[in-house]
């Protein structure tokens, strides 16, 4: 039986390194880590990672899957629904880090599966409300962008677009302090601070001075 860490990059390779140290300071011994990288959560089911469909192959009954949050198997509410069912039916037991949640197939037990179901529920729709009130907001900052003609740019930001994802990715958990997002990413807490309070303008800036 093994315990087995997916993470999902989307971002800068820190966050990997961020997700297995946060892993094993919550007690978990990980055997061995699979990582997608620049991966959309939203648009790319999991089976359709290229780790993704390793991790498909490589659990067995017994063994535990690790995530930081259900984020990380991804932002569609079906899809991760559904990874989540398959899993447990194969006699996998599936673990986060955030909340220390466990989702086990064997219970037979009708109100606890009607319970553990319930949360799988809550937390894969929640996941997807989070990604899209972030590209609601990315959006509102483009255009507000667009319409300022880009006359005043104003000062260059200190991030680009993977350190802007990085940090709207890590405050979507809503449990990772500001400092700890500044440590893994490179920014100052000031900068995190700023992108938190108006993500629509962080965005803005971004689309003003055309960062990758």
């Amino acid at each position: 039986m093994s315990t087995i860490l997916y993470a999902r990059v989307s971002t800068a390779d820190q966050t990997l390194h961020h997700q297995k140290t946060q892993a094993e300071q919550a007690g978990f011994v990980i055997d061995a880590v699979v990582s997608d990288h620049g991966v959309s959560g939203a648009s790319t089911a999991l089976r359709e990672r290229p780790e993704g469909k390793r991790l498909f192959d490589m659990l067995r009954k017994g063994d535990t899957l690790v995530v930081r949050w259900v984020d990380r198997l991804g932002r569609n509410y079906q899809d991760v629904t559904d990874t989540i069912r398959e899993f447990m039916g194969r006699g996998v037991i599936i673990r986060t880090v955030i909340n220390n949640m466990t989702f086990d197939g064997s219970t037979t037990d009708p109100v606890q599966m009607a319970v553990r179901d319930a949360l799988i529920a809550f937390m894969a729709a929640t996941a997807q409300a989070q990604h899209e009130a972030t590209k609601a907001s990315q959006r509102a900052g483009i255009e507000a962008a667009k319409e300022e003609g880009k006359t005043y740019l104003g000062r260059k930001p200190s991030y680009d677009r993977k350190s802007f994802n990085a940090v709207i990715d890590m405050l979507g958990t809503g449990t990772t302090s500001v400092s700890e997002i500044a440590r893994v990413t490179g920014l100052t807490r000031q900068t995190v601070l700023r992108i938190k309070q108006d993500p629509a303008k962080a965005e803005a800036l971004i689309a003003s001075w055309g960062l990758a």
